[in-house]
């Protein structure tokens, strides 16, 4: 018996399909900022695209179900005065949404579950801490309301949401900061910056505890995320303007555990990891197609799957949570491409023969209970995500809607700036105990 050098992978076989035309999301007027960040963001019940606005910056929120034709006046997010350069949704609350923008603010939304019927302007919260554009927002994975910021001052800043009150400051960087990804639990982030080096930070110790310079030679932009298991898979360009891709041990940065040259194209690639299936889905500004490669123990680390192809090229790109696909059909991830003027949902296939739930392309996923409260986390606490079961599917709870003043959050009066259990709690109306989203103290009823 010769030994099969096929390598086995349930992945192997993954399709990628664009959804018929009925099912995109038209007259969309993209926005033309040189940013590079993805400029759409999606969960299972919202899709939200970065538009080209007059008079500031907007972006569009659509209903999932809302495909085809996107009336021309249909209501924006409009709070504002620059152009918004990065959204981002809460993974705790499928209708709360963050935004970054050249006006040096960042600002947290709620947005109804039914579609909008006039703009909205009013952010539950404005977040103002930076001198400069504000490039990237990212919710923390596992603690309730803890948001971090990075703008072009160079400048990283955590807040609690919930309060209004920005937590931690970091300023190691000496540079742009390109892009930024916690770690499963939360208790780190990897950076890629300017000045070519990739950083892992530990924010509640507010220091660098391991950096390595040039993990890819080239001077174009870098991105980088965390893997399930610790290691940090980036992509970045060869000093002959090869796109590269990378996997590094952080605890020893000397050597690279695969290092991998793709092709000569100048778009920067923006990774899409899905945790539960350990794959990494490449999508290049510009390109027209999109590559997908699964993680593994064993040599060469990074394998290769297939190339999904198409004749239009993206302008950004948004990607799904995986407690959003469709199980009935095999589907382990969408994707969300931005052309021009629409938006085309990609899904990503196993081909199965059937019907049945298919347990080992579906383990537990994280689901939308947060693990802690920022005090916990801010605390040292660390906990991985509370994971769901796909078995049934996922339905998106409704709005929880806020039922606290917004004066409770906004109010600079010191009394309101610090945090709740240094209040007497029992001076409160009942109805500043629950915060809907935002729960300042514990089990709100």
């Amino acid at each position: 018996m010769s030994r099969s050098i096929v390598r086995q992978s349930k992945f192997r076989h993954v399709f990628g399909q664009a959804v018929k035309t009925e099912q995109t999301y038209d007259d969309i007027r993209v926005s033309k900022v040189t940013w590079d960040s993805s400029f759409c963001a999606v969960n299972p019940k919202f899709l939200a695209v970065i538009v080209e606005s007059s008079g500031g910056g907007a972006f569009l929120v659509l209903p999932l179900s809302k495909s085809g034709r996107v009336d021309k006046n249909y209501p924006l997010v409009i709070g504002h005065s620059g152009p918004v350069l990065d959204i981002d949704w809460c993974p705790h609350d499928d209708n709360i949404i963050a935004s970054g923008s050249e006006d040096c603010t960042a600002m947290v939304w709620q947005i109804p579950d039914h579609s909008l019927a006039r703009p909205l302007s009013d952010p539950i919260v404005v977040l103002e801490g930076h001198s400069k554009r504000v490039g990237i927002v990212s919710w923390h994975p596992t603690a309730r309301n803890i948001l971090l910021t990075a703008g072009s001052d160079n400048l990283i800043i955590i807040w609690n949401v919930g309060t209004g009150e920005p937590l931690i400051s970091m300023d190691d960087h000496p540079d742009l900061i390109y892009s930024i990804s916690w770690n499963r639990n939360g208790s780190l982030f990897c950076t890629t910056c300017k000045d070519r080096r990739l950083r892992v930070c530990d924010p509640r110790k507010r220091e660098v505890v391991a950096e390595r310079l040039a993990p890819h030679e080239g001077i174009r932009p870098m991105r980088a995320i965390f893997t399930r298991e610790g290691n940090i898979f980036t992509t970045g360009f060869t000093r002959m303007s090869q796109r590269e891709l990378g996997l590094w041990d952080p605890t020893n940065f000397e050597e690279p555990i695969a290092l991998l040259e793709l092709d000569t194209s100048n778009g920067v690639l923006l990774p899409y990891y899905d945790a539960d299936a350990s794959m990494v889905y490449l999508c290049g500004k510009g390109d027209s197609s999109i590559r997908y490669f699964e993680i593994t123990e064993e040599p060469p680390y990074v394998h290769y799957l297939n190339t999904y192809s198409s004749k239009e090229p993206q302008r950004g790109m948004g990607f799904m949570p995986k407690r959003g696909v469709d199980v009935t059909r095999c589907e382990i991830a969408r994707l969300f491409k931005l052309h021009d003027k629409k938006c085309e949902p990609i899904t990503m296939t196993v081909p199965r023969k059937s019907d049945l739930f298919q347990d080992d392309l579906y383990p537990d996923t994280a689901g939308p209970e947060p693990a802690m409260e920022p005090e916990e986390w801010l605390d040292g606490r660390d906990e991985d995500p509370i994971l769901m079961s796909l078995r049934h599917g996922y339905m998106p709870p409704k709005s929880r809607e806020l039922k606290v003043s917004k004066k409770n959050v906004l109010d600079s009066r010191p009394t309101a700036r610090r945090s709740m259990s240094t209040l007497d709690t029992n001076s409160l109306p009942s109805s500043h105990l629950c915060f809907g989203l935002f729960p300042l103290v514990a089990h709100c009823p």
